[in-house]
C-alpha cells in the first residue's frame, strides 16, 4: 500500500510539472503560435489556380516551379506550347520562363544540363516529334550520366484522330527509356500539372537527372477542365525552399570517424557528386582542422581550392599518374561523391588495402572495381560537416607520403618547360597556363572533348566549384560551345570561355549565331590540329598509325566572322596571351583559331611520366617503411 501511495505521488509530481511546464510554455510561445498558423497558411495554399488548354497549363506549371530557360527548336506539331510561350512573353511584366531558339536541338539539350548543372534546377529544351526529338539523344545521355537536371518536352502526332499514317512517327518514349529518369506520354489535359510536378521532382532527386514528357498535338490543344485547373504544391513556393535532404545515419558516422583515426595513411577523393558549393566550405573545414588531404576526380575539381596547402592533384588519367602513387598508398579513402558512371580513380581489390568509405546522397552502384566498406547515404556537405567536428589529427598518421606526390605534381605539371615553350604549334601545357594566368578565379571554362581535356584535368589550377566544366561520364564531343553559352546565362557577370578541338567546334559551331543573337559575351577558343587527338593518341600507344584520324579545316577566323563574330588568328605562342585578354575584355562573340600540337603531350605521357612515377614510388615505398619502422619501435619502447 505505502509502496503504491507513494510512486503516486511520485507520478502526481512528475504529471503536474509537466501540466506546469506546457501551461508555461502556453503563455510564452504565443507570438511563436501566431507565426506558426502563417506558416501552416502558407503551406497550405500552395496550390495556384489555373485555366486554359493543356499547353497554357503547362507553361504556368513550369513557370510556377521556377524553370526559367527553355531552349530548342518548335515544330507544327508543339505550335499551341510556341503560342503559349508567346502569351507569357507578352504578358506585363515579362515572362517567367525565357525561349532560346537554337540552330540543333543537340545544343538545346546541352545548354539545358549545363543549367542544371550550375543551378541543381532543370531548364527545359523542346522539339517537335521523330528527328526532332531523337537529335536530343546524346544531350539527354550526356544529363543522364553526369548527373544534371533538366526536362525536355516534344511533340508527337495526334493519338486520337490522325490521318497522317506513321509518317515521322516514332517511340519516342521506349527510344528515351534508358536515358532518361522518367519517360511519360501525357496522353490527357487534365494530367499535366501532375505530370510537370513528378517530372521536376524526379529530376531533382538524387542522383539528378533528364525526365522527358511528350504531348502529342491534338492533346495540347485541349482544354483543361476546370477542377483538373491546379497548379500542384512546390516547395519553391513555401517556406522551406527546395526542400533538405535526409542526413547520414549517426551510427554510420561514428563507425567512419573510428576506422579514419585508426588508419595510417587516410585520403579523401573527391568526384563530381561533390561539386556544389556548400560542400566546398565544409571540405575546406575538415582539412584545415584535421591536416588531411585529398584528391579529386575529373568532374570533381573545384570542390578543394587547388590552392589549397591539403590538395594534391586530379586523377585525371585511369591509372599510372603521380596522383595514383598517394592513392595506391592510402589506406583508407574517403571516397565522397563517386559513383561509377564516371571514369574510377582507383581500382579495389578484394580483402587488401585501401578500405573504402563511400558518402554519397546515393548508394554506390557495387562492381568488380567499387565495392566500399562502408557506406553513408545522405547529404554530402552535413556529412563532412559531422566529420570536421568529431575528427581529431592522429599522431600515428603519416602525410608525408602524400606531400611528396603533391610537391613532385607542382614541379611536373605547374613548372614544366612545356608550359613556358615557345615552339610552334603551341604546346597543350602552354595553353593551360596561359589560360590559368587570364582567366579570374570565377571564371568559367567550358571544354568540348579531347586529348587536352586531360592537360586541363591535370594542370588547370580551379579555385572554385564548376568552374572547370568538363565531361567524364559521357564525354561527348560537341558540348563545349553550348555549355559555355549556358553558362554566360546563369551568370551574366562572369566570364565564361570554350575551349573546343576543331573536331568538336564543328559538330555545334552553328550556335555562334544565337549567342549573336542573344547578345552575349563569350570567347571560344579553337585548337586546330586538324585530326582526332585523343584518339591519335591512343592509336599511338598500341603502336598504331593515324589512319582514319585527320581532315581539313576552314580558317576559323574567317569562319566567325561570316557569322558576324570577332575571329582571331594566333599565329605565335607569345600572341595568344594577348589575344585571350583582348577578346575577354572586349564585349562580342569572339572565335580564336590556335594552332595546336600534342607532341609535348606524347613525350610527358609515353616517355618521361612513367619514369617519375617509378621514381615516385620507390621515394613514398621508402618514406612508408621508415614511419612505419618509427612507429614500431616506439610501440616497443611503450612496452618495454
Amino acid at each position: 500500500f505505502f509502496f503504491v501511495a507513494d510512486n503516486c505521488r511520485m507520478l502526481g509530481r512528475h504529471f503536474r510539472g509537466i501540466a506546469s511546464t506546457s501551461l508555461r510554455r502556453g503563455y510564452a510561445t504565443v507570438s511563436d503560435t501566431i507565426e506558426g498558423r502563417k506558416m501552416f497558411q502558407q503551406y497550405l495554399q500552395t496550390s495556384l489556380p489555373t485555366e486554359g488548354r493543356c499547353t497554357d497549363v503547362l507553361v504556368s506549371s513550369l513557370e510556377a516551379e521556377n524553370v526559367e530557360w527553355m531552349f530548342g527548336i518548335p515544330g507544327e506539331e508543339n505550335l499551341d506550347l510556341l503560342d503559349s510561350l508567346a502569351k507569357s512573353h507578352r504578358r506585363q511584366g515579362g515572362a517567367k520562363m525565357k525561349l532560346v531558339v537554337t540552330r540543333h536541338e543537340q545544343a538545346a539539350g546541352f545548354m539545358a544540363a549545363t543549367v542544371g548543372r550550375l543551378t541543381g534546377h532543370p531548364a527545359a529544351c523542346l522539339s517537335t516529334l521523330g528527328p526532332g526529338a531523337t537529335n536530343f539523344s546524346t544531350a539527354l545521355a550526356y544529363g543522364f550520366l553526369g548527373g544534371f537536371p533538366m526536362i525536355c518536352i516534344t511533340g508527337q502526332k495526334p493519338i486520337r484522330h490522325s490521318k497522317q499514317g506513321a509518317f515521322q512517327i516514332l517511340d519516342v518514349v521506349g527510344h528515351f527509356s534508358e536515358i532518361t529518369k522518367m519517360t511519360k506520354s501525357v496522353d490527357d489535359p487534365d494530367l499535366i500539372s501532375p505530370a510537370v510536378r513528378n517530372a521536376i521532382l524526379t529530376s531533382r532527386e538524387e542522383k539528378p537527372g533528364p525526365v522527358h514528357l511528350e504531348i502529342a498535338e491534338d492533346i495540347a490543344a485541349l482544354p483543361v477542365h476546370k477542377e483538373a485547373g491546379w497548379i500542384f504544391p512546390c516547395p519553391t513556393r513555401s517556406p522551406i525552399g527546395r526542400g533538405r535532404r535526409p542526413l547520414v545515419e549517426p551510427k554510420a558516422i561514428d563507425h567512419a570517424v573510428a576506422l579514419i583515426h585508426s588508419a595510417k595513411r587516410p585520403l579523401i577523393c573527391i568526384a563530381a557528386g561533390a561539386n556544389r558549393k556548400r560542400t566546398q566550405n565544409a571540405m575546406k573545414v575538415l582539412m584545415q582542422k584535421t591536416g588531411l588531404m585529398a584528391v579529386c576526380t575529373q568532374m570533381g575539381k573545384g570542390v578543394v581550392s587547388e590552392d589549397n596547402p591539403g590538395y594534391i592533384g586530379c586523377t585525371a588519367l585511369s591509372d599510372n599518374d603521380l596522383v595514383h602513387v598517394a592513392i595506391k598508398n592510402a589506406d583508407l579513402i574517403i571516397n565522397v561523391g563517386h559513383d561509377i558512371s564516371e571514369k574510377p580513380p582507383f581500382i579495389m581489390e578484394h580483402n587488401k588495402p585501401p578500405l573504402v568509405i563511400h558518402l554519397n546522397f546515393t548508394r554506390p552502384n557495387v562492381d568488380p572495381v567499387y565495392f566500399p566498406h562502408l557506406v553513408m547515404v545522405g547529404d554530402i556537405s552535413e556529412a563532412v560537416w559531422q566529420l570536421a567536428a568529431r575528427i581529431r589529427a592522429q599522431s600515428h598518421w603519416n602525410f608525408g607520403p602524400f606531400q611528396l606526390v603533391k610537391d613532385r605534381s607542382v614541379q611536373m605539371l605547374w613548372n614544366s618547360p612545356y608550359a613556358t615553350s615557345d615552339a610552334w604549334p603551341m604546346t597543350v601545357q602552354r595553353l593551360v597556363a596561359d589560360v590559368r594566368k587570364v582567366m579570374p578565379a570565377d571564371g568559367i571554362v567550358s571544354l568540348d572533348n579531347g586529348m587536352y581535356k586531360i592537360w586541363f584535368a591535370r594542370q588547370y589550377k580551379t579555385l572554385q566549384p564548376n568552374t572547370l566544366l568538363l565531361d567524364n561520364a559521357l564525354a561527348t564531343m560537341g558540348a563545349g560551345l553550348p555549355c559555355a553559352m549556358a553558362a554566360k546565362l546563369v551568370f551574366p557577370e562572369r566570364v565564361s570561355l570554350a575551349v573546343c578541338g576543331d573536331g568538336g567546334f564543328m559538330m555545334n559551331s552553328q550556335e555562334i549565331e544565337t549567342a549573336l543573337r542573344l547578345k552575349q559575351h563569350i570567347v571560344c577558343i579553337v585548337l586546330n590540329n586538324k585530326s582526332y587527338g585523343m584518339i591519335a593518341w591512343k592509336a599511338h600507344s598500341m603502336g598504331m598509325d593515324d589512319f582514319g584520324l585527320e581532315y581539313g579545316n576552314p580558317d576559323f577566323a574567317l569562319y566567325a566572322r561570316s557569322y558576324g563574330a570577332i575571329g582571331h588568328n594566333v599565329t605565335a605562342p607569345g600572341e595568344f596571351e594577348t589575344i585571350l585578354r583582348k577578346a575577354i575584355e572586349e564585349p562580342g562573340v569572339h572565335i580564336i583559331d590556335l594552332p595546336i600540337t600534342y607532341e609535348s603531350s606524347d613525350a610527358a605521357l609515353h616517355d618521361e611520366l612513367p619514369k617519375e612515377v617509378a621514381t615516385l614510388q620507390e621515394a613514398v615505398g621508402k618514406m612508408i617503411a621508415e614511419h612505419d619502422a618509427a612507429l614500431a619501435a616506439m610501440a616497443d619502447d611503450l612496452r618495454d
